[in-house]
């Protein structure tokens, strides 16, 4: 008997338990009905597992498993967005109009035939129809340098290319290679049979080198787009996906705020790893004061490990080096206490991060409640969609506790539309209130076992979930940064992965000047153009989010 099924059947018997006047009565069915989802959530999982079993016996039998069919489920939706729109706000976003944007570049007068005109016709105006085309052509240039010889030095004199004129092809070429790459996603055999279409004869390596070679303008860029995101607001958001670097497992992290967005690929994602990011890549070093040991008590380390670093570290600060010769002098073998040296390592890095002078230091840090994002920051906001998510991933079979889920969601999704008001007005009253509605909020009881859970964490999680009422600048989603890593996602399903480390790189550094300059409103296309070229007739884009936070400019997310 499937779920669906089970289902039927507990809505056939039509069970009120407010309608039962025993409670003793009452209670046992209520246990009775937990004992039911419980067991269905029970079957479900061995079902799979069974099902995994079979597959790996017929892949040992040399047979194929079973097919993978991707079967439409509507309670697998997990999105939010249905619930959580506001129901005006599609009214009130009113799009520039299409024509305002639009570049004329000629003028053409389309005539009336006068043979066809009465003798009293008169002209009134133009009816003006804006058609839009381009011309894809070649502009192929046989440069002629003079050569000139002086016997009496012996020295010959050769006229120069003009600026910015390097190799065998021109700045239009390289720029439109390096365009179609990063910015339309086409993959590099698309982007070399398009150009022998249109008469440019590049060779598939040639194309190679112009995505990954000799650019460190560009990677210069990143660094400084870098820094001034991190200096324009008192947030970031982060979030990850999956990548591979020529076959190997790594990972995207994707830091963000609305006036940049950031790329980095790293072989892991843990804590540390991180925590490089933020500081910019500079050298890591470890600084034991007391906000380093109350890191190593919360991370539940033995008193007497914390004895020893506090006799041996105390208020020092040190590099990577003296860092290991430390940890290598409490722990002799070096098999053993692994997890223990990763959270004292984690603990004086994350110290030695909020002292930096040298480097922004984040304030506030927007993410998942993945465990790599905790601790690094002074504050941590969380996602309510991700929270949400959760709920949406509740199955209940029983018909009351479906009813119960969809009522707490709609409680759920009504105090968020709150939030967004108290965003947009904010007082310390309505602060105050909100706290207060948030806590009535996840006191709710229900019959469902399950959902109650659910509710318990995030009333653990209301300080992270409602920093919004300190900083009502913090998003209450973390859309910003998932919208990132899902343009790394289709980055990915073009190409499946970069095969060097130049490659990586470069496509790191691409992926955040082509996405920051779109949350600038640069045309993507007519920066690299300038940067190629070495004219530099644009502003950086470092120095468009300095300008544009200084005149209180924000991007929409």
């Amino acid at each position: 008997m499937n779920p669906s099924e089970i289902s039927q059947i507990l809505h056939s018997l039509k069970i009120n338990l407010d309608e039962i006047s025993d409670k003793k009565e009452s209670q046992t069915i209520r246990i009775l009905l937990h004992i039911i989802e419980e067991l269905n959530e029970e079957v479900q999982a061995l079902k799979a597992e069974l099902q995994k079993t079979r597959d790996e016996l017929n892949n040992l039998k040399g047979e194929q498993g079973k097919p993978k069919f991707p079967v439409p489920k509507q309670n697998k939706d997990v999105s939010s967005e249905n619930e959580r729109r506001n129901p005006t706000s599609r009214d009130e976003r009113k799009s520039k109009e299409k024509l305002s944007k639009i570049k004329i570049d000629v003028i053409e007068d389309c005539k009336v035939d006068p043979s066809v005109l009465p003798g009293d016709a008169e002209f009134k105006y133009y009816d003006t129809v804006v058609v839009q085309d381009i011309i894809i052509t070649t502009k192929n240039t046989a440069y002629r340098k003079e050569v000139w010889y002086s016997p009496s030095q012996h020295r010959t004199y050769r006229g120069e290319l003009p600026h910015g004129i390097e190799g065998e092809f021109g700045n239009g070429v390289k720029s439109l290679i390096i365009t179609l790459k990063h910015a339309s996603n086409v993959s590099e055999p698309k982007i070399h049979e398009f150009l022998e279409n249109i008469g440019i004869f590049i060779s598939p390596a040639t194309i190679s080198r112009i995505l990954t070679k000799n650019l460190e303008t560009f990677h210069q860029e990143k660094a400084d787009i870098f820094e001034a995101g991190l200096k324009s607001t008192r947030y970031q958001q982060i979030d990850d996906t999956g990548a591979k670097v020529n076959g190997q497992n790594q990972y995207v992290e994707i830091l963000c705020n609305p006036f940049y967005t950031a790329y980095f690929t790293i072989p892991a994602k843990d804590r540390l790893s991180i925590l490089d990011i933020l500081q910019g890549s500079k050298p890591r070093s470890y600084y034991f004061n007391e906000e380093a040991f109350t890191l190593l008590e919360s991370f539940g380390l033995p008193k007497i490990i914390i004895s020893k670093m506090r006799d041996n570290a105390l208020d020092k600060v040190l590099d990577e080096k003296q860092m290991q010769h430390l940890i290598d002098g409490i722990f002799h073998n070096p098999d053993k206490g692994k997890n223990i040296r990763t959270r004292i390592m984690e603990a004086g890095a994350i110290a030695a991060y909020h002292n930096r002078k040298d480097f922004p230091v984040v304030k506030v840090l927007l993410s998942d409640d993945a465990r790599q994002f905790k601790k690094l920051t002074e504050e941590q906001a969380l996602c309510w969609i991700h929270d949400g998510r959760n709920y949406k991933k509740l199955e209940p079979i029983v018909p009351l506790h479906k009813k119960e889920l969809e009522d707490y969601l709609s409680l759920y999704w009504n105090y968020y539309r709150k939030l967004l008001q108290f965003k947009e007005k904010p007082t310390q009253e309505n602060a105050e209130q909100l706290s207060a509605d948030f806590d009535i909020l996840v006191s709710t009881k229900t019959n469902y076992g399950a959902l109650n859970e659910r509710i318990e964490k995030t009333k653990e999680n209301k300080s992270e979930l409602l920093l919004t009422l300190k900083y009502p600048e913090i998003p209450l989603h973390n859309n910003a940064a998932e919208l990132g890593a899902r343009s790394q996602v289709r980055k990915r399903d073009v190409s499946l992965h970069t095969m060097t480390k130049d490659g990586t790189r470069a496509s790191d550094t691409f992926m955040t000047i082509v996405h920051t300059a779109k949350k600038l409103g640069v045309s993507v296309f007519d920066y690299i153009s300038d940067r190629v070229s070495k004219s530099f007739k644009m502003p950086s884009l470092a120095e468009m989010i300095k300008a544009k936070k200084s005149l209180g400019f924000v991007c929409q997310d």
